[in-house]
Order: C-alpha cells, then sequence, then structure tokens
C-alpha cells in the first residue's frame, strides 16, 4: 500500500493510506470526456424531422394569404400531416402558442392577429 501526504488544518503533514487500485476522478471525466462520441443517426435510419406546430401553422397561412381560425389552422395540418398530436384541445393549444409568440416577438412575429380569433400570417 502506498501512503499519501495529507495536510491537517494546523499545517501538519500526515500520511495517509490509499488504495493503489483506485483512479482519480479527475482523470476518469478527463479520459470520458477525450473518448466522448456523440450517438447519431446517419443514413437510412434517420427519420425526416417533423415542424413543429407554430411552424407548420405559419406554412398554412402563408399558403392561405387570409386570415383563417385556430381550428381550420388544425384541421388543414392534421389532414396534410404536417404536425400530429394526440391533445384533446389542439386548436386551443395553437392559438395559445400563436399569441405567445406575438406577444413575446412583437413586430418580428410570423403571425399577426387579423380580428377576433383570426390570425394571418406577418410575411417575415
Amino acid at each position: 500500500m502506498s501512503k499519501k501526504s495529507k495536510t491537517s488544518g494546523k499545517g501538519k503533514t500526515t500520511k495517509v493510506a490509499s488504495d493503489p487500485d483506485r483512479v482519480p476522478l479527475n482523470q476518469v471525466l478527463k479520459e470520458a470526456k477525450a473518448n466522448f462520441k456523440p450517438i447519431t443517426k446517419k443514413g437510412k435510419d434517420q427519420k425526416p424531422q417533423r415542424s413543429s406546430g407554430l411552424a407548420a401553422a405559419a406554412e398554412v397561412l402563408k399558403a392561405k394569404g387570409q386570415p383563417m381560425g385556430c381550428k381550420d389552422i388544425v384541421e388543414t395540418m392534421l389532414a396534410k400531416g404536417m404536425w400530429k398530436t394526440g391533445g384533446k384541445t389542439p386548436a386551443a393549444t395553437i392559438s395559445a402558442a400563436i399569441g405567445r409568440e406575438i406577444v413575446t416577438k412583437g413586430k418580428e412575429s410570423r403571425f399577426i392577429k387579423a380580428d377576433r380569433g383570426l390570425f394571418a400570417f406577418n410575411g417575415k
């Protein structure tokens, strides 16, 4: 068994027994970081990414060119397979998300509120 020096609180050095099989944590972490390779799918196994509900809503409104209600937006997105949801009120979800984007981004938002319950594409 090897001995390590350890300084006590009063400046005295004492010998502490250490296990020769123990590896310092910082050395383990350094080796793990050096050997880290993220798992990525490449080739045929990779699934195409679905767009988010807001991105799909923006596409629908852009294609339509006129204000729409959230119920109509969601029906169009689901019919075209642009978005999938298992929620009970997807129109309310999209309405809340569009409203939140309008409030947070202001003039930079992809959406504008045309009338009560109607949203249009902002053109940006």
